[in-house]
């Protein structure tokens, strides 16, 4: 029997939405990347105008707000629909102004908290593979398979460039790579590490192909 819910985890750039991608479609699963929650919670505070220092004000938004990830209704090369209050923010999530202020929103603790309840609702569907950075320790301890991605900074960086976002250098995507990692490795609340029973890949050496091949048969032998 196949694994029901797989957790992957692993810093920016290390292959997990990539591998998620894969496993999802070969599966019929839905691909969940948790992170987009944290963009549209971010998304929804701007749209208010709301300053981005106040946790309380951004957790009590977090809270109310009405959020849900579903399969692709459209055929335009998106992995899934986010929808927010009602609407379809899939597309809107993805601005210059979400990409700079996402990081700040998704540090508070109670934002966090508000997250991680709508996050577990959805994984306890099944049939789902969900990609973040705390997911094997806190949103899914218990999925079938938990898969943690790592990679050097400096292979991280350079897939980072060939995604062709063209809009910074190698040494700044580096730098905000390796700030990343220290924010996310050192946070109080849920920081970034493998779960203790994680099946851990350095994907530096590795392509895709290969990662997806290897999760796959522990995806089969899972459950």
């Amino acid at each position: 029997m196949t694994a029901s819910t797989i957790a992957i985890d692993g810093p920016a750039a290390s292959g997990k939405s990539a591998l998620a991608q894969r496993l999802a479609a070969k599966l019929g699963y839905l691909f969940f990347d948790t992170g987009v929650m944290y963009r549209a919670v971010t998304l929804a505070a701007l749209r208010k105008g709301m300053g981005l220092d106040s946790e309380d004000e951004l957790g009590a938004l977090a809270e109310a707000v009405s959020l849900d990830i579903r399969p692709p209704s459209v055929q335009d090369g998106r992995e899934y629909d986010v929808w927010l209050d009602g609407e379809d923010v899939t597309k809107r999530i993805r601005t210059v102004e979400v990409d700079q202020a996402v990081s700040q929103v998704s540090s508070y603790g109670l934002v966090r908290q508000a997250m991680t309840r709508r996050q577990r609702e959805i994984g306890l569907r099944g049939q789902v593979v969900m990609v973040g950075r705390d997911i094997g320790t806190v949103v899914m301890p218990e999925a079938d398979l938990k898969i943690f991605l790592d990679a050097t900074p400096e292979i991280r960086a350079q897939r980072r460039m060939r995604q062709g976002e063209g809009r910074v250098t190698y040494e700044e995507t580096l730098g905000a790579i390796r700030r990343r990692d220290l924010l996310d490795s050192s946070r109080a609340l849920a920081p970034l590490r493998p779960a203790e029973d994680s099946h851990v890949l350095d994907t530096s050496a590795l392509s895709i192909d290969d990662v997806a091949e290897w999760a796959l048969r522990l995806a089969q032998e899972a459950a």
